[in-house]
């Protein structure tokens, strides 16, 4: 397994549409435990494709505890079907890191895709993981999380993003 590059803002690749996987082969499962070891090596709970510059739809997630046996989920092709109700999480992004904002989604989901083995699952999601599913879909569709945020929570979470990465620059 390999450590992809994550890319990060405002890089302009991060707004492309994901195109439907055609066929779910060995090639797309080595990529997709490429994917899970990245989120891992990031310290990251969900990744999606485009995020290390693939335009496949998959997004793979892990929601496990710390000190627990990890879980990984892939999802090829994922669509929400069913959603309810509202929630507000608190989300960061490998793709912005350092920064938070919190987000409003819907609180239950339900979601279809094929799993790594091409099985057809369909997955009822709440709290986190509708979140999660959420926040790894939106990338897929070229959206970034401040992205849903209003005009000036989305100024301040971008300038404290600039000023971070800055400060990063000088330091090194």
């Amino acid at each position: 397994m390999a450590v992809l590059e994550v890319l990060t803002w405002p890089n302009p690749r991060l707004r492309d549409r994901a195109v439907p996987v055609e066929r779910v082969d060995d090639d797309l499962r080595r990529f997709l435990d490429d994917m899970v070891e990245t989120m891992y090596a990031d310290g990251g709970v969900g990744l999606a494709a485009i995020q290390v510059g693939d335009r496949r739809r998959v997004l793979v997630m892990d929601l496990a505890p710390k000190g627990e046996p990890r879980r990984p989920v892939a999802m090829i092709n994922p669509e929400i079907v069913a959603s309810e109700g509202e929630i507000v999480w608190c989300e960061g992004c490998l793709s912005v890191p350092g920064v938070r904002a919190e987000v409003t989604r819907a609180e239950r989901i339900v979601v279809e895709y094929l799993d790594r083995d091409g099985h057809a699952v369909r997955r009822e999601c709440e709290g986190l993981e509708s979140v999660c599913v959420q926040h790894e879909m939106d990338h897929l569709e070229g959206l970034l999380y401040f992205d849903r945020l209003g005009p000036l929570e989305r100024k301040a979470v971008l300038a404290e993003y600039e000023a971070a990465e800055r400060s990063v620059g000088s330091a090194g």
